[in-house]
């Protein structure tokens, strides 16, 4: 391996078919998980895509999730009403970290950076979601966005 990093993280992942293997080999496990599986009872495999769509935007790629799915108010939006518990965040961290082992590169600062990432988010999630559908959220701002050094200023 070169010494020479990509300069975004969406490219050091592998780009969007590595972020759909991740949102596969994730979600997998989700869906066949007791405590997380409730969460997720209106799954579909659209959600894989849009989530790959997602995590593109926030390591630096496309911008398509903004463009054509509603940006960061449509994501805090689903997640309105979910009632996620900090037991049920925990384990989808746990999830997501075997999920990164086995689909992204053997970088420890790569891996880091998009933990972290996950980290940040599901606590937003997590608060949002004790909200009931429907509530103005106001204007988040724009997605966020994560690289070598972390989130964005």
């Amino acid at each position: 391996m070169s010494d020479q990093r990509p300069t975004s993280l969406y490219d050091a992942v592998g780009g969007l078919d590595a972020l759909r293997r991740l949102s596969h080999t994730f979600y997998r496990g989700v869906l066949a998980d007791p405590l997380l599986a409730p969460v997720f009872a209106d799954f579909t495999p659209t959600h894989i895509e849009h989530v790959a769509a997602w995590l593109a935007e926030v390591f630096g790629g496309p911008t398509s999730f903004t463009d054509e799915l509603g940006g960061h108010q449509a994501l805090l939006r689903a997640h309105l009403g979910l009632r996620i518990t900090e037991e049920q965040r925990l384990r989808w961290m746990e999830l997501m970290a075997e999920a990164v082992r086995a689909e992204l590169p053997a970088d420890e600062l790569l891996r880091a950076r998009v933990l972290e990432y996950f980290d940040w988010g599901t606590k937003i999630a997590e608060d949002v979601s004790a909200s009931p559908a429907g509530t103005d959220l106001g204007e988040p701002g724009p997605t966020p966005r994560w690289n070598w050094e972390g989130q964005a200023k």
